[in-house]
């Protein structure tokens, strides 16, 4: 199983014991990605958000700057908001970056669960799940094709248009990034497209029979089993103890939720609600080495197997020497006792 890191370079809760200016930030994030790498994890994926708070609005120059500073790991989105862009510059963004990377660039196409790309990029939302699937054919068509001819709803129409550059991939790896729309399951399995699923919150079980839509779907479709690559993407973070591990995550996770609840309705995040999230079948991967690596077996194994788990763990504010301590131990523990080395 390949195990990463995804970073929304965010600072959501504002608590001025963590506060920093965004140059720090960034010089930080950049930091964290090169410790990646040389943990011997093997994929970092940045996000994009266009708001307060986050520094990911640009995440390709983001990834090219991480390119330049690191030899080995997969850079990624996670994800990019395919319907608020046009995906020929997504395209020849991913493309640059490959060429820079050596062939280490990919992304994860996903419709975003914030709303304020569209009206910042003029797009209706009324149009959301309309705009992710045709931006997401023309994506695709091209990736397969240097000569593109197409016409939709929402783009003026190419005709025998060259895009370019080409990436050094033979193939540009696209992933589909979702949360938890069925049809959206449905989609990726009948494009033969690798999923990735982000799960917050809940049960992680629970999400197996969108998974197995997946699946069938893309049986259909006529793809194999082993084309149909699933990944998840969980809050989480790694101490040398659990305890230790709870200690640090809490206290920012719960303000950013509880922020995050506001607006989505949710509750305020407490302690017991963190607590049984962090248990044995909650969503979250907070703890020691050991039992995190133990519940990543689990989750998988619930969900029929996965062959991808990438962590975030900036949300909770956790401060960047800690942060820069998980990584090593994600990479120099967690990894090998899921590998089984």
């Amino acid at each position: 199983m390949e195990i990463g890191i995804d970073s929304f370079a965010a600072v959501m809760s504002g608590r001025s014991d963590h506060s920093g200016n965004d140059t720090l930030a960034m010089a930080r994030l950049l930091e964290r990605m090169e410790q990646a790498d040389r943990s011997g994890l093997d994929v970092f994926g940045i996000g994009e958000h266009h708001r307060q708070g986050f520094l990911d609005s640009a995440p390709t120059l983001i990834l090219a700057a991480a390119a330049a500073r690191t030899q080995r790991i997969r850079l990624t989105s996670a994800v990019t908001v395919l319907s608020a862009a046009d995906p020929v510059r997504v395209f020849q963004n991913f493309s640059t970056l490959d060429l820079i990377s050596g062939g280490r660039a990919e992304l994860v196409a996903g419709r975003g669960s914030f709303i304020e790309a569209f009206p910042l990029f003029g797009y209706r939302l009324e149009d959301y799940d309309a705009l992710f699937s045709e931006k997401l054919e023309l994506l695709l068509k091209i990736r397969d094709q240097e000569l593109v001819t197409w016409s939709g709803k929402f783009r003026p129409p190419l005709h025998q248009q060259a895009v370019y550059p080409r990436p050094q991939q033979n193939k540009l790896p696209i992933w589909v990034g979702v949360g938890g729309t069925p049809e959206s399951f449905v989609r990726a399995g009948t494009l033969g497209l690798p999923l990735m699923v982000a799960i917050i919150g809940g049960e992680t079980h629970r999400f197996r029979p969108l998974v197995d839509l997946y699946r069938e779907a893309g049986k259909r479709a006529g793809y194999s089993p082993e084309q149909l690559t699933v990944g998840v993407h969980s809050l989480g973070y790694v101490a040398n103890t659990g305890e230790e591990a709870r200690s640090d995550f809490y206290p920012g996770y719960a303000e950013a939720m509880t922020r995050v609840g506001k607006e989505r309705g949710w509750p305020p995040m407490t302690r017991s609600r963190f607590e049984a999230q962090a248990g044995p079948t909650g969503a979250l991967l907070v703890g020691s080495p050991e039992e995190v690596a133990l519940k990543i077996l689990r989750h998988a194994e619930a969900l029929g197997g996965i062959s991808r788990l990438t962590f975030q763990m900036d949300t909770a504010e956790v401060p960047h020497e800690k942060l820069m301590q998980a990584i090593g131990l994600i990479g120099g523990k967690v990894k090998k006792i899921v590998n089984g080395e």
